[in-house]
């Protein structure tokens, strides 16, 4: 009732309830017509969010400072797309039956998961911000029960719905700031999802290179691993060729040892590995986030 109560008060959550609707209804197209779609709307938020496509500019110069102008343009435009195409792989990850995926799945690294998960100590599966990440969940839920790290969204409808259909397919949604559950569910042995490539500030960060730049690096996952035991497994989805569609999943090895007692070593080895991956797909990395925002002491801002 709450939650109707704040739709009824606010007139522009109707709107933003029916462009909901309207792009669930796209996700009974086939696959391929989704993704078509999704790089029309991508090529229209281009033009319409102008402040997100500044602060992608900014992050395209910063980490590719030896390509022109015009290739990072061209990556910009394509990011665009990725992320149009990644709003249906996130609606479809939330509604779509568990026979949609089947023939989608591309998958390496399958008997490193595996492994870690029969030895019930506890995993945290470190991954980053692509656009075709939220199917991954749909994937992981099949092999364990699942936890996911969440960040409130500030626009309570918004919240309501993210909070609301991840809960369909994980087992606990665990806010950021909820270390003890966190802290909780990992001691009983089970898995929690967890990206861990924005900028949380100068206090639960070390500065460690991405893409040459110093970059505030969550220490998080190292204090996590030395506090429960856990394992660290590192994963990454990207999206196929969208010509024929599809997603690749590809799971490391645990990290051992982990952690280093170095936590600055730590987060450069993490930075490291999660770069690798934007070069092979630099279009559906999540560039629209300011990655830089907190600057080393005496460094002038980016953005």
């Amino acid at each position: 009732m709450q939650n109707l109560c704040f739709f009824i008060k606010k007139p522009l959550y109707w709107l933003i309830g029916v462009v909901i609707f309207l792009l669930f209804r796209v996700t009974f197209l086939p696959y391929l017509w989704q993704l078509a779609i999704g790089r029309r709307l991508g090529n229209m938020a281009y033009y319409f969010i102008p402040r997100r496509r500044k602060i992608a500019e900014i992050n395209l110069r910063l980490c590719f400072p030896s390509w022109d102008q015009t290739q990072r343009n061209q990556l910009l435009q394509r990011h665009f797309e990725s992320l149009g195409m990644g709003l249906f792989d996130m609606l479809n990850a939330w509604r779509q039956p568990d026979a949609f995926f089947e023939t989608l799945w591309e998958v390496e690294g399958i008997e490193h998961l595996e492994a870690a998960l029969a030895m019930q100590k506890g995993l945290i599966l470190l991954t980053a911000h692509f656009s075709a990440m939220e199917v991954a969940g749909r994937f992981l839920r099949q092999k364990t029960a699942l936890a996911v790290m969440y960040r409130r969204h500030e626009n309570e409808m918004m919240e309501c719905l993210f909070k609301r259909n991840r809960e369909l397919h994980v087992e606990q949604v665990i806010y950021r700031d909820d270390v003890r559950s966190l802290v909780q569910w990992l001691k009983l042995g089970k898995a929690v999802w967890y990206a861990t490539d924005q900028n949380y500030g100068h206090k639960h960060s070390v500065f460690a290179p991405f893409f040459g730049i110093p970059a505030a690096s969550n220490m998080a996952t190292s204090r996590l691993a030395e506090m429960t035991g856990a394992l660290v497994l590192p994963f990454f989805t990207h999206r196929l060729d969208h010509q024929r569609g599809g997603y690749r999943l590809h799971f490391y090895p645990p990290f051992a040892p982990f952690p280093s007692g170095n936590l600055y070593q730590d987060a450069e080895m993490i930075n490291l590995l999660i770069e690798n991956h934007v070069r092979q797909t630099p279009e559906q990395y999540f560039w629209v986030h300011r990655r830089f925002k907190d600057r080393p002491m005496n460094e002038a801002p980016f953005y």
